[in-house]
């Protein structure tokens, strides 16, 4: 211990994404922002050119293994038409118990908090993305109804 610490404080080993992945807050920014820019119809490389960034940059940003900034969130916010709260919505105990941050570096087990891929969640799929686009595409309320009266029924006959 040196003369300057206090016998109470530790030094920190800095969390890094190689040993604990990539944040789950940043992952779940990263699915709000492929979600936004998919149901806007915009490509990887249009968003990239609005906000001046790459569209590999992009990609990183929606996987969550790059953190996007404060400033370039709020371009991205500004290019999508949605406030930077957006990128936050459905935030709850299920992502942030897993950050890293919230448990001390004592505790042993960390790195074997289970993860699930983030294709597992049939909501961020490009599947899911494609029906909801479809679906807004329909031109008439009346079809949109039927459509989706057909799909509730298809789902309960299993």
């Amino acid at each position: 211990m040196t003369q300057t610490q206090r016998p109470f404080e530790r030094r920190r080993q800095p969390i890094t994404a190689k040993e604990y992945g990539p944040d789950p807050v940043d992952v779940h920014v990263g699915s709000r922002l492929r979600l936004r820019r998919t149901l806007l119809g915009l490509s990887q490389e249009q968003l990239a050119a609005a906000v001046g960034v790459t569209f590999q940059q992009i990609q990183k940003y929606e996987r969550g293994s790059n953190r996007v900034s404060a400033s370039r969130l709020y371009d991205i916010a500004r290019v999508m038409g949605v406030p930077i709260q957006y990128f936050f919505e459905d935030i709850d105990d299920r992502i942030t118990s897993h950050r890293p941050t919230q448990h001390l570096p004592e505790q042993a087990g960390i790195t074997d908090i289970p993860r699930a891929p983030f294709e597992e969640d049939p909501m961020k799929k490009n599947e899911t993305l494609e029906l909801v686009q479809a679906y807004w595409k329909l031109p008439l309320d009346e079809q949109r109804e039927t459509v989706l009266k057909m799909l509730k029924a298809m789902g309960r006959r299993d």
